[in-house]
């Protein structure tokens, strides 16, 4: 079980994936039919860089994720670097395609040599409900990312904590098993896509080097619950 006490009343994770280098947990989220997800994960191919730079980058993610139906920079804050993002992304079939609104916050602390993504719905005037998906309102994600050796050298340890709503009729075993298959392929399709651009040197925004660091977070990362192939959603946190 992932290592961290855990707080009165709250559930005990149950592995439920467990590899060599790709390990997953879930635990019931109290007073609701959700689950709550943790992934551990390692490559030694590609860099923490790469790796980080890769989700953040929207434009790519168009690229080579097949489920994108649409991935949109709403609005971003210069100062702080946190975006907020409208996503639209294919569900199973019969399912209708999800929309998620949310704020996604990063960094790179480089004095312990970690990088955090977290992630966050929110509500934003400019992207009203669209009749044509279904809006997940409920939705968090943070991932650490501890490299090796140093960001730019291939190795690193990832961590996902990740949960949300997609507002399925199905029962809660359908939708665990749904993420269970998901989680794996999207972020199977997140490592091949970052070693892709290794390879052809692509152009990929290096999110490290357009703002100053600071102790915050962003998830660019995908969650599942999904359709044909396996991807999901993104938001922001506020630190208090």
């Amino acid at each position: 079980e992932p290592k961290r006490e855990r707080e009165p009343g709250e559930q005990p994770w149950e592995m439920i994936m467990d590899k060599k280098h790709f390990k997953l947990w879930r635990r019931p989220i109290g007073g609701t039919h959700l689950y709550q997800y943790r992934v551990f994960g390692s490559y030694t191919d590609v860099t923490p860089r790469q790796f980080f730079n890769v989700q953040l980058d929207t434009e790519y993610r168009k690229k080579w994720d097949s489920l994108v139906i649409k991935l949109d920079v709403i609005e971003r804050d210069v100062a702080t670097g946190s975006e907020v993002i409208h996503w639209v992304t294919h569900f199973p079939y019969p399912m209708y395609s999800r929309d998620y609104v949310y704020v996604r916050r990063y960094s790179v602390d480089k004095e312990n040599n970690l990088m955090v993504l977290v992630s966050r719905a929110v509500e934003h005037p400019s992207v009203p409900e669209d009749p044509e998906y279904v809006r997940v309102r409920t939705y968090e994600s943070q991932m650490v990312i501890r490299p090796h050796k140093t960001f730019d050298e291939n190795g690193f340890d990832y961590l996902l904590t990740y949960s949300d709503n997609p507002q399925t009729v199905f029962p809660r075993y359908c939708v665990s098993w749904m993420v269970s298959s998901g989680m794996p392929d999207f972020l199977e399709k997140l490592h091949t896509a970052a070693l892709k651009a290794k390879k052809l040197e692509l152009e990929v925004r290096d999110y490290m080097a357009v703002r100053p660091t600071e102790s915050e977070g962003k998830a660019g990362m995908a969650a599942p619950e999904h359709k044909a192939d396996g991807s999901c959603g993104s938001a922001q946190l506020e630190f208090a």
